[in-house]
């Protein structure tokens, strides 16, 4: 296998664009991302696009990456759609990342795109709907993300477990605003305290507004290239040192859950451990998810998740900065855009491009990304290490 470098980066502000289509939101991207990795278009071999939900919001159903990439100006190139719901341009880099390292092609644009705010705020609530097994989610009210009722559930169970309280996961969401708030990419740019998202509305027992990632819109795009290409041409490249994706399967209850599964594997592929991991960006579909998380990828013990973040320690000047963009809570989740957004703040972060937000000394970063839900648990996990 080669090695594999990611050259250039490039994404929209993420936000409710009502008068935006699709198509130009994932020029914005591309062009950025060709121009920070000084490539022109032609340079393009093959293209990935990861895409969760225009089928169910526009009708564009199929060929979603080949009707936005001729509009940008690219085709005549291999063109793969993946679908695989907050995942989706996650999974898109993974394959990207096979292509380069197997040989098969040099350059490779990665792109994320969504469009997922509409008017009629209920086709939103449906398409999120459909990243579970339908048939297992018709008890759930369609007047939120059913999303929530599985992380409320998960949140109670950590609260009864650990002792967890409701001021430690309020603390994610401050922290992710305050980090969004430094982000000029960010969908809210705003500061919160404790006791506003406390006192903010609920959305179910016990996870508040504030606490819940938003809908929105948004395109992120990655130029990915193999070793060899990266050095001849310069630039700032940034190296993937592993690529890893699992889905959900049944497990006793001895087993681990998925993240700590396809996280165990991208630690052993990059050769390190999470003590080496300078800077995170993870899914923070809920706050309480966010702790989890820090669980599940080693960032501390079982239960110690909530001590962690209100002590600081995932904060910016903390030991351990966990999604300095925002993180969905803050920076958004346009689900097809999350997964490659978070690559692009990672390679800012390795760079020492991220502004005000900047991790200093950056030079290990990891990007953990799930996607749907099927019988409790992500129904596909992606892990991604990077390194200068």
């Amino acid at each position: 296998m080669r090695d594999v470098a990611i050259l250039g980066v490039g994404m929209t502000r993420f936000g409710k664009f009502l008068e935006r289509s699709l198509k130009e939101l994932a020029r914005e991207a591309v062009d950025a991302a060709l121009a920070s990795a000084g490539l022109g278009r032609e340079a393009v071999q093959a293209a990935v696009v990861g895409n969760a939900m225009a089928g169910l919001m526009s009708g564009q159903e199929c060929v979603r990456g080949q009707v936005v990439l001729r509009e940008i100006g690219i085709g005549g190139i291999p063109v793969v759609n993946t679908e695989n719901a907050c995942a989706s341009s996650s999974t898109a880099l993974h394959l990207g990342w096979l292509w380069v390292a197997s040989g098969l092609h040099d350059v490779v644009l990665v792109l994320g795109m969504e469009k997922l705010f509409h008017a009629d705020k209920q086709r939103s609530f449906r398409a999120l709907a459909g990243a579970a097994d339908v048939d297992a989610i018709a008890a759930y009210p369609e007047t939120r993300s059913m999303f929530m009722d599985y992380y409320a559930d998960l949140t109670r169970a950590h609260m009864r477990r650990f002792g967890t309280t409701p001021e430690q996961f309020a603390a994610v969401a401050v922290k992710n605003h305050w980090h969004g708030s430094l982000n000029p990419n960010a969908q809210y740019r705003n500061t919160c305290t404790v006791d506003e998202v406390l006192a903010s509305p609920m959305i179910v027992e016990p996870l508040t507004r504030l606490m819940c990632s938003p809908i929105g819109d948004g395109a992120a795009a990655l130029v990915v290239v193999a070793g060899e290409r990266a050095r001849r041409v310069g630039g700032r490249p940034v190296w993937m040192k592993a690529s890893v994706i699992g889905s959900c399967k049944e497990r006793g209850a001895d087993e681990p859950e998925i993240t700590e599964r396809v996280a165990g594997r991208a630690y052993e592929m990059a050769g390190i451990g999470p003590d080496d991991v300078d800077v995170v960006e993870l899914h923070d579909g809920s706050a309480p998810a966010e702790v989890i998380a820090y669980e599940h990828l080693g960032l501390c013990p079982a239960g110690e998740g909530g001590r962690l973040v209100a002590d600081g320690e995932t904060a910016l000047g903390g030991r351990i900065p966990v999604n300095p963009s925002g993180g969905l809570i803050a920076r958004g989740h346009p689900v097809g855009a999350t997964g490659a957004a978070q690559v692009c703040e990672l390679v800012w972060q390795l760079r020492g491009e991220a502004d005000r937000r900047q991790v200093p000394g950056a030079r290990v970063g990891l990007a953990h990304n799930g996607g749907g839900l099927v019988q409790g648990e992500s129904a596909a996990t992606v892990v991604h290490v990077l390194a200068t």
